[in-house]
């Protein structure tokens, strides 16, 4: 199956990336994380930092690994930041907070939780209550280092845009996204149809949780949303003895530093080394085809090729 996503002209000039990782998304899909039984690296260590106790397992209820999650746990404040995202959960509409329910549920029994989720009220913020102690318990301790890999991704994506088009950068974001001019598709057994832009434009979501396949919102009314997986690193304690043992230390300290995305200057103050010396082991870096370098006007600019994320995360 495949959603088919209708761009004008205006829709292109308005289609934006995100800046740093959405904490709703990233809520919302890390809950996916811990119940769909993915076991990459990152994620089983991200497992180990915290405790799964009764308030995160009440919060597994209403964000199933497949199928449906209500989007009213995804509005677009989230682009504003976490207390934004929440106060607009609190505060959703209780006939879109009914609907989205009933569509979770479909004919299955409606269990007593949600039924008073659904009249809203003292429910209503308990639930944004409790999305926002596990943001600041699961998520917030690893907020840099999320942070840090989302805007590596979004370096790498203006460099495609503004080098080779928007197009381009449309049909790069994952091997299940495809960009027939006017028109992305993206496939995947939990979307299908048609979404019509309207001049509304989209945002792209670079996501830190998503998991093999980019995702948006049910609701076709809705403020238009991609998300889509970034390549995803190791922690730098975990990676560092394997990783210096293969390429020394000296490169796979410069390997870890060009996955946040950085100059030359910057690689080298990383690094402890001189810009000349920094130079020298990106390049070898890059004749691995771990390494992509970019110009940018009087800077040159290091982010790591899949090749390279994937030799990190080990």
């Amino acid at each position: 199956m495949a959603l088919r996503v209708h761009f004008s002209g205006a829709d292109l000039a308005r289609t934006t990336f995100a800046e740093a990782p959405d904490p709703a998304w990233e809520v919302l899909l890390s809950l996916h994380a811990l119940q769909d039984g993915r076991d990459d690296r990152v994620t089983r260590w991200w497992r180990g930092q915290f405790t799964l106790d009764a308030g995160v397992r009440a919060l597994l209820a209403i964000a199933p690994p497949v199928g449906y999650s209500p989007d009213f746990l995804t509005p677009d404040e989230g682009a504003m930041g976490p207390e934004a995202a929440f106060d607009t959960v609190a505060h959703t509409p209780r006939a879109r907070v009914r609907a989205e329910l009933g569509r979770l549920f479909g004919d299955r029994p409606v269990p007593e939780w949600a039924r008073t989720l659904a009249d809203g009220g003292r429910a209503l913020h308990g639930l944004a209550r409790s999305l926002q102690t596990y943001y600041r318990t699961a998520l917030e301790p690893f907020w840099p280092r999320m942070a840090q890999q989302v805007h590596t991704d979004r370096v790498e994506r203006a460099w495609a845009a503004v080098n080779n088009g928007l197009g381009f950068a449309l049909s790069t974001l994952h091997p299940g996204v495809r960009w027939q001019p006017p028109v992305l598709e993206v496939l995947g057994d939990h979307v299908s149809g048609d979404l019509k832009l309207a001049g509304r434009g989209l945002r792209l979501v670079p996501s830190f949780f998503c998991h093999l396949a980019p995702t948006m919102l049910a609701d076709p009314d809705l403020p238009p949303v991609l998300v889509y997986p970034i390549g995803r690193t190791a922690p730098a304690e975990q990676a560092g003895g394997e990783l210096g043992a293969l390429l020394g230390t000296t490169r796979a300290r410069i390997l870890r530093a060009i996955a946040r995305g950085c100059t030359t200057t910057e690689l080298s103050e990383h690094a402890g080394i001189s810009a000349a010396s920094a130079s020298y082991h990106a390049s070898i870096l890059r004749d691995a085809g771990l390494v992509r370098t970019r110009r940018a006007k009087n800077a040159v600019i290091h982010t790591l090729t899949p090749l390279g994320r994937s030799l990190l995360s080990g």
